[in-house]
């Protein structure tokens, strides 16, 4: 069975149709400068397959995400991890889910290692997952320079490389790559010229008109008709569109764009002798001081399974340590009176950077004058206590799992002593589902006000196996606590 998708129309209003199967079996090339309808066309061509075949976009704008209400789309927002977007990739693929991988937001070099990283983990899968699907890059000259740029050439090279396995040798994977562009010009050359299909949309820049006239085989004075054609109107050729060039008019669509061209429109009616203070008052609070993006949806879940790992029987069947008791006072009193005591001493902001043998001293002094604890707790007590306080939890907090933190305490007893507080720090960030603390409040727990010599102290608990950093595409640091099998929120580390 042929399936045909209907594009638009052509000269005297026959029906433009393209073979999807032999799309499939062969790539597409769209070409167009900004307000030639390039988006349209591609927002057509999704729209009209989306029944017979899976489709994956990846959208440095976001214009794509609208497809999501009509048609099912997975919206991937680029928040996560490189390893993050792999996997999704990877799942996109073995359970056959159309979906938009959400760049907006990140500058160029990451959008370039997150498409690369998403396109990796859709070509890097087994064999029994290579269902056929297509592959849409938008502004796809970002992605596939022709030339180095801003950005740095670690992520030139790696974006490339994805681009051209997409182009090269994604057919046998099933991968059917779609690309557009503005710039033909700012195209890679070897990702342009494995496309046997052509859409070449208006264009006014000679160099890009000789490069389109080249791909479809024109004569060079044929180039200018590129300059002549409509919003809309594109030069198709290819063994899935027509074997000679025809002119397509594309068709309208189902779904928009969350942005659109601009309309004109009249100026608002303005006070001349107010303009400074519209212009120049101080700010306030309710006023907005920078955009805010919208949370992520679809890597949440993602990142909750990352944590969903069982505990290390190393530590299964143990129980907390019990601590000799007060008479007359049960645990939870004599925890209590303990705790009060260390927040007390804590809250002079130089007792935090003190040696801790400084710090007991002071501590069985204020044990001492309180007449309730008959006895004092041991050096090996109080460091544990110590650690505690340095991360700022008290132990009855009712928003921790209490079995899960007990456990966090049982394996912070095990590491030395000036991990304690930054391990517990974690946890009880992880457990609150909260934004991994910074290197101030690390320093801080760590009883240092340096916050170099808390990243390194991370290192240097990540290279022993009590934790794993990893940064987002964001720059936002992510920690997981191995043992816990848990992890923090993304959060800034300055």
């Amino acid at each position: 069975m042929t399936v045909s998708i209907d594009l638009g129309t052509i000269k005297l209003g026959q029906p433009a149709e393209m073979d999807l199967e032999e799309l499939l079996a062969t790539r597409l090339l769209v070409q167009g400068n900004s307000g030639s309808g390039k988006s349209h066309l591609l927002r057509r061509l999704l729209e009209q397959s989306a029944p017979w075949v899976q489709q994956i976009v990846i959208d440095p704008e976001g214009d794509f995400v609208t497809l999501s209400d009509k048609f099912g789309h997975a919206v991937v927002d680029a928040v996560g991890t490189e390893a993050d977007l792999a996997m999704i990739a990877a799942r996109v693929r073995q359970h056959r889910v159309s979906a938009v991988l959400n760049l907006e937001g990140l500058d160029a070099d990451r959008q370039m290692r997150a498409a690369a990283a998403f396109l990796n983990g859709l070509f890097d899968i087994e064999r029994d997952y290579w269902y056929p699907a297509l592959v849409i890059v938008d502004e796809a000259q970002l992605f596939a320079p022709a030339a180095g740029g801003e950005v740095s050439e670690e992520a030139r090279r790696t974006s490339l490389a994805a681009m051209t396995n997409l182009m090269c040798r994604g057919r046998k994977r099933g991968l059917a790559g779609i690309i557009a562009t503005q710039r033909l010009a700012k195209l890679a050359k070897n990702v342009a010229a494995e496309a046997s299909n052509f859409l070449m949309g208006r264009t006014f820049l000679d160099i890009d008109m000789a490069r389109a006239a080249d791909l479809l085989g024109l004569e060079r004075r044929q180039a200018e008709t590129f300059r002549n054609l409509d919003r809309g109107q594109f030069v198709a050729l290819g063994p899935a569109l027509y074997r000679r060039s025809e002119t397509v008019k594309i068709g309208p669509v189902e779904t928009s764009a969350r942005s659109s061209s601009p309309k004109l429109m009249p100026l608002p009616e303005v006070d001349r002798d107010n303009i400074d203070d519209l212009l120049f008052k101080p700010g306030t609070d309710s006023e907005p001081r920078a955009a805010i993006l919208p949370p992520p949806k679809s890597t949440a879940d993602v990142l909750k399974q990352l944590a969903d790992i069982r505990l290390n029987e190393q530590f299964e069947g143990q129980t907390e340590p019990q601590l000799d008791l007060d008479p007359g006072l049960s645990r939870e009193e004599r925890e209590e009176i303990l705790h009060k005591i260390l927040a007390d001493l804590l809250d002079d902001p130089d007792a935090a950077y003190q040696p801790v043998s400084v710090l007991y001293q002071d501590f069985q002094v204020r044990c001492r004058i309180e007449k309730s604890l008959k006895t004092t707790p041991e050096l090996q007590e109080f460091r544990q206590l110590l650690a505690v306080a340095r991360a700022g939890v008290d132990e009855k907090e009712d928003t921790l799992d209490e079995d899960q933190w007990n456990q966090a305490g049982l394996i912070a007893d095990q590491l030395p002593e000036d991990m304690r507080g930054v391990y517990l720090l974690l946890a009880k960030a992880a457990l609150g589902k909260k934004a991994c603390p910074t290197n101030i409040e690390l320093a801080t727990a760590y009883g240092t006000r340096s916050p170099s010599r808390a990243r390194f102290l991370l290192t240097y608990m990540e290279e022993r196996g009590f934790l794993v950093c990893a940064n987002d595409l964001r720059g936002n640091r992510i920690v997981t606590l191995k043992d816990l099998g848990i992890q923090t929120e993304p959060g800034n580390p300055d």
